[in-house]
């Protein structure tokens, strides 16, 4: 068929509304007509048309639509681009129409004309920017290209644009083409985009039906879920699963991270600060519907990541349940994605730094980050940079503002006071809420102290009975986390005074059940520093240091006579290198931790806790952790870790007080006999020495 029937068979085609295989052959001719026509006439009026036919824009699926416009004229350019090349080439039979790049694309531009939409115009815009210029191919003159750069830019921000009555363009296409293209443009291109208008436009697609559907996925997963024997399975041909493999493969969701991108430039660069307060509010609005949904409308949220390979199917662990977390993971990136582009912009931004707007914007991302936190606590999937910027940054910037720090942890403090939530779900918040909670105390008041951080964390220290599992391993050593970081705080020496015996208590006996042995020196030797000078309580209480000091020698020496307490225990998890290297036992730990508080003790007692801990070094009868904590001893004398007047105590004990024999091979220091003389008498030497 000629290329003017095809021209005079497609314009007919564009009439009326059909199946979806006369679509696609549609869809197909109208690509063959852009490549081949050599009228630039004929060009612009195939655009003009595409853009009102109802065979195109009949169809149910709006977006899909949309995405196949794009693809029509990506493809389009690509052929022109190539068949103009083969004709600089070879001499002969023109390949396609003959028309350039910049004739082709500036015929194209003129069927965009006033019988559509803006948002339409830059579907066609779109694409003819991306198959001539993506992919370094470099199609269009300096200058063709910068036209076609301002038409993408001038459509969109039109798109955008608030015009009643006339209805505003959907979001979903303008955000979609906008995304593919974003890339392209110029810096000059991308400072005429209306940032203030693209951002809820963007946050609509990206949340809404074309994109992430709310999280509405989430809720449908649960009546797939089948009991096998004593496992349960999800197919991966059922509906739930099979919703979302489509889900993935929408437009607007495959391409998150250019999304994210896109929503990150217009964060920086909008101009109405108010916009990104109303961002902040629609990202907690998708993160709580997203949370609502796994906790209220999925059976599954109430496994814990070690009871999966339990309760699930080895086929649905490696298939779909895998292909879910992957999913989710990509979800939560994009997200925290565009909250760090908030907390920058909050850094520079004078009216986000006001003392009025910028707590709220840190409780805001912190609220985001909390309710993603189902997904990001999974396998260290909070631990890549973005994500710690995000969260210390907002952090820094909650824990200046006293009462806005106070109001926070209120709003989201655990409900079951006194006893550990059941629910899996809720231990993860209140793991969110301890971690949190550890960066707050120092521009608290004591009493909300005690109210907000040291009560909720009581209920894990004092529940040692509770089954043991990885996150629970977590909870306790965040609640001793959050409760030395109370204590640290000068101001609450009042609480600290109360609070230490009753700690060391509990520290004693969750160890080593339910803390490794590198959260207990550390929590015991923080403990030491509070109880040392310049900490006020050193002077009110001085005592307190040495009796906690008497208890770990006791429990060392306890320790050394039992056969548990002397044997290594378990290797630490692998994802904690700073335990993985040197065996320890009960004993052992203990007497490292009489070495570790030697800092930090008053000069009168410095000495003879030495001797003790000494003596405790070679009450440990295996001789691998014997060496350990000898060498630990000699760290400690010789690394620093010590002021002047200890540190010189210290070499004065080793060198001349039998220090060194006492360590090393478990000699008793000697006193020295005080011998009397003459003023200016010199003592008699010994037999068999040199004057």
């Amino acid at each position: 068929m000629s290329i003017d029937r095809l021209l005079t068979k497609v314009l007919e085609l564009y009439q009326d509304v059909h199946d979806d295989a006369r679509t696609e052959q549609i869809y197909g001719s109208t690509t063959a007509l852009l490549t081949n026509l050599s009228n630039p006439l004929n060009l612009s009026l195939l655009t003009s048309q595409l853009l009102i036919a109802p065979a195109i824009w009949g169809r149910p699926d709006a977006m899909r639509t949309c995405y196949r416009v794009i693809s029509i004229f990506n493809s389009a350019a690509i052929h022109v681009r190539r068949n103009e090349l083969e004709n600089a080439k070879h001499k002969g039979p023109r390949a396609g129409g003959g028309l350039g790049s910049d004739a082709w694309a500036a015929a194209v531009l003129k069927g965009a004309d006033g019988q559509s939409n803006r948002w339409q115009h830059l579907l066609v815009f779109a694409g003819v920017l991306m198959g001539m210029e993506s992919g370094n191919r470099n199609s269009l003159s300096g200058g063709m290209r910068r036209t076609v750069e301002r038409a993408v830019v001038t459509a969109a921000n039109l798109a955008l644009r608030k015009n009643e009555p006339v209805p505003q363009a959907p979001a979903g296409p303008v955000t979609l083409a906008l995304n593919f293209t974003f890339s392209l443009l110029s810096e000059s291109s991308r400072a005429s985009l209306n940032c203030d208008a693209l951002i809820p436009a963007a946050t609509t697609a990206m949340f809404g039906a074309d994109g992430l559907e709310d999280g509405y996925f989430l809720g449908a997963v649960d009546i797939d879920v089948r009991q096998a024997v004593e496992r349960f399975t999800w197919e991966p041909n059922s509906p739930s699963y099979l919703h979302i493999t489509q889900l993935e493969k929408k437009p607007l969701v495959s391409g998150l991270g250019p999304l994210s991108r896109l929503l990150g430039y217009a964060i920086q660069n909008a101009r109405d600060s108010q916009v990104i307060l109303q961002l902040q509010d629609d990202l907690i609005a998708f993160t709580g519907k997203l949370f609502q949904h796994w906790q209220v409308n999925n059976k599954l949220s109430e496994l814990e990541i070690s009871e999966e390979s339990i309760y699930l199917t080895p086929e649905t662990m490696s298939g779909t349940w895998e292909g879910l977390w992957n999913f989710l993971k990509k979800v939560m990136y994009a997200i925290v994605a565009v909250s760090q582009a908030v907390v920058a912009r909050s850094l520079l931004d004078w009216r986000l730094k006001k003392h009025d707007v910028a707590p709220v914007v840190a409780a805001k991302t912190l609220h985001t980050l909390r309710n993603l936190y189902f997904i990001s606590s999974r396998n260290g999937s909070d631990s890549f940079q973005v994500y710690q910027f995000t969260y210390l940054t907002s952090l820094d910037t909650l824990s200046r503002f006293g009462d806005a720090s106070a109001a926070f942890l209120e709003e989201i403090k655990p409900n079951t006071e006194g006893t550990i939530p059941f629910h899996p779900l809720h231990r993860t918040l209140d793991l969110f809420y301890l971690n949190v909670a550890e960066h707050l105390p120092l521009h608290l008041p004591p009493e909300a102290c005690d109210k907000l951080i040291i009560q909720p964390a009581i209920t894990y220290l004092t529940n040692a009975a509770a089954p043991l599992s990885p996150r629970m391993m977590e909870l306790f050593e965040s609640a001793h986390s959050a409760v030395l970081s109370v204590l640290s705080c000068p101001h609450n020496a009042p609480i600290t005074v109360k609070i230490v015996p009753f700690y060391a208590e509990t520290l004693f006996s969750s160890f080593p059940k339910h803390i490794s042995p590198r959260q207990f020196r550390l929590a015991f030797k923080t403990v030491m520093q509070i109880l040392s000078p310049p900490f006020p309580i050193a002077a009110s209480h001085p005592q307190l240091a040495e009796t906690l000091l008497e208890m770990v020698r006791y429990r060392a020496s306890i320790a050394g006579q039992d056969p548990n307490g002397q044997a290594p225990l378990p290797p630490p998890p692998a994802a904690d290198p700073l335990e993985a290297q040197e065996p320890m036992s009960e004993q052992s730990t203990l007497v490292l931790t009489l070495i570790d508080a030697l800092p930090f003790l008053q000069l009168d007692i410095f000495e003879d806790w030495m001797t003790l801990a000494a003596h405790a070094v070679n009450e440990i009868r295996d001789s691998a952790l014997r060496e350990v904590v000898k060498r630990r001893f000699w760290e400690v004398l010789v690394s620093g870790e010590m002021d002047v007047e200890r540190a010189a105590i210290g070499v004065a004990w080793w060198g001349t007080k039998g220090g060194r024999e006492a360590v090393l091979f478990g000699r008793a220091p000697e006193r020295q006999e005080e011998m009397y003389m003459m003023s200016g008498a010199l003592s008699r030497p010994e037999r068999g020495s040199k004057l």
